[in-house]
């Protein structure tokens, strides 16, 4: 079997964890082939992207799980969608030199971190929570936030590089599953994994690597694959919500108007004919006579 873009959930029977391993290789290479990334970025970035398909894992949700961090330092946005049906997308921006500085650093005084779960139909009853900036890596920060704002003990084992973005994730269920010390154990067995094995050996293998001592229960493995949900129909939506004032004084001085997805680089052109579709009157005139 293709053991590449694979989240592979699994549980302990003699413990109360369950857990989650994914790989990403071709999901990986879709984000990196949209932009030059620097080095540092990609570990940010690929650590997100996996960390974003393990919590999905868990969820009983209809919508996308969002990670975003956002800096005032030279890291200024880092953003990572995982849909309930395992497609994921992701995009970054920054300034300046990254190599070499902690996360924190990267971030500035102002940095935030955000998980965001945002129903598919109900935009109403969309989720957010702050991530504490406490910890040197993505993953410390997100065990950090599921244990003290989920009140779930969590292990985050997170790998990111040049071909593939992968990632193991355990989580302590509630008494009653298992022996009490089984979580200490298997969290302490989880943190042995070395990057280099997560983004080289297939699940099978890391499993009984770590807990071949134990019994643990495999599901079926579970695809993963790269997706933008960007469209000319929601990229005319969106200027229709800016207005045909600010729409009209583009295409006055551009001659149209350009749109590039941040995600995939798809690039949106509307000429005058187009917008003047989308708004039923002729954008351009109107903004010519506000002028005069």
């Amino acid at each position: 079997m293709n053991q590449h873009d694979k989240l592979q959930r699994f549980l302990f029977d003699g413990a109360p964890v369950r857990g989650a391993l994914v790989r990403l290789d071709g999901a990986w290479q879709q984000v990196l082939s949209r932009r030059a990334y620097p080095q540092a970025l990609k570990t940010i970035l690929g650590e997100m992207m996996a960390a974003s398909v393990l919590m999905a894992a868990n969820l009983k949700f209809d919508g996308t799980l969002i990670l975003q961090i956002h800096g005032t330092g030279a890291l200024k946005l880092a953003v990572v969608e995982c849909n309930n049906d395992r497609t994921v997308r992701a995009t970054a921006k920054w300034e300046g030199e990254l190599e070499g500085k902690p996360l924190a650093e990267l971030l500035g005084s102002g940095g935030r971190f955000v998980l965001t779960l945002e129903p598919r139909l109900d935009k109403n009853q969309t989720w957010q929570g702050i991530v504490a900036l406490e910890g040197e890596s993505v993953g410390e920060m997100l065990e950090n936030y599921m244990r003290r704002s989920e009140q779930l003990d969590t292990a985050l084992v997170l790998a990111s590089g040049d071909d593939a973005a992968a990632g193991m994730l355990l989580q302590r269920l509630p008494e009653g599953h298992g022996e009490a010390e089984g979580w200490q154990r298997i969290q302490m067995l989880g943190r042995t994994l070395k990057s280099e094995e997560l983004l080289t050996l297939d699940a099978e293998d890391i499993l009984h690597r770590l807990f071949h001592e134990e019994e643990v229960r495999v599901f079926e493995q579970e695809s993963v694959s790269f997706n933008c949900n960007c469209s000319r129909e929601r990229v005319g939506g969106m200027l229709t919500m800016l207005g045909g004032e600010e729409v009209g004084s583009v295409l006055l001085e551009q001659g149209s108007v350009e749109i590039v997805c941040d995600y995939c680089n798809q690039h949106y052109v509307f000429d005058e004919e187009d917008v003047t579709q989308l708004f039923d009157y002729d954008v351009v005139a109107s903004a010519r006579d506000a002028r005069h």
